[in-house]
């Protein structure tokens, strides 16, 4: 380790499980001060024992809603309040979203997905950006996805989320670029809690996905996707902004080929 990361204060929200939880801990082992941003409480409260117990990181959990302005604002508050400066913001959490079709999805279905895909990191930036100017120095990731990208079926919600969020992460790179502030969205292949969850439902997509990338498997959180994370949070990606990196084993080369079997399909 480097401690590429000490004397920063980062937030990572739905650091409670998968690839939050990865990121979170590389930020830890990494020196930083972590704010474990988390709706489920007894995940997010074991992650900052974790961060405190096995790095020695002053890691603290807050109870946060993304889908809740008022509760994204006081997230990056306490940032600020208990470290004096808010240097990374890791937009991560997701918790949306069902496997059907374009035909089939609800008004309900699309107004969650935006709210925790694309409005919630609008609120964290929108807050978080007077601290980072006035340092001059801040670092944003987003957590978009290959599924945006490649329009994968059934996942509607998430991908229009994901891609409305790639347009805001490149809006705001080109508006900060003279602050020090850098902007930068990480496309994953790996097998995040949403991809264990939505497994869980549909077995099959596990081994598809694993069958359809080029080095053959999903990503591990921690050891796969923080790692490019740490380096896009770092010094060293004072020069990198408006991105998005796609660290997914090569998947994004040549798309997926991955037709679910959705109910209703013409």
């Amino acid at each position: 380790m480097s401690d590429a990361l000490a004397g920063r204060s980062a937030i990572v929200t739905g650091a409670g499980d998968g690839i939050g939880r990865g990121i979170a801990r590389r930020f830890a082992a990494e020196g930083a001060r972590v704010l474990v941003a988390e709706l489920n409480a007894e995940t997010g409260e074991r992650v900052a024992r974790e961060l405190a117990e096995e790095f020695g990181a002053d890691a603290r959990f807050v109870p946060t809603d993304v889908t809740d302005r008022d509760q994204v604002e006081a997230m990056v508050a306490l940032c600020a309040d208990l470290w004096g400066s808010v240097d990374v913001l890791v937009n991560n959490a997701w918790g949306a979203g069902t496997v059907s079709r374009v035909e089939t999805k609800t008004d309900e279905n699309l107004a969650r997905g935006f709210a925790m895909g694309y409005y919630g990191p609008f609120w964290a930036m929108r807050a978080a950006f007077p601290h980072m100017k006035r340092q001059g120095w801040g670092r944003v990731v987003n957590m978009c996805s290959l599924n945006g990208v490649n329009a994968h079926m059934g996942t509607l919600e998430y991908n229009s989320a994901k891609e409305a969020l790639r347009a805001l992460t490149r809006t705001a790179a080109r508006e900060w670029a003279p602050t020090g502030v850098v902007v930068n969205a990480v496309c994953p292949g790996a097998k995040s809690a949403a991809f264990r969850r939505m497994a869980a439902e549909h077995p099959e997509i596990e081994a598809a996905a694993d069958r359809a990338n080029p080095m053959g498997r999903l990503g591990d959180p921690e050891t796969d996707i923080a790692p490019v994370v740490l380096f896009l949070a770092s010094d060293g990606a004072r020069y990198l902004t408006g991105n998005t990196l796609f660290v997914d084993g090569g998947s994004h080369i040549n798309g997926v080929a991955w037709t679910p079997d959705l109910d209703g399909e013409q």
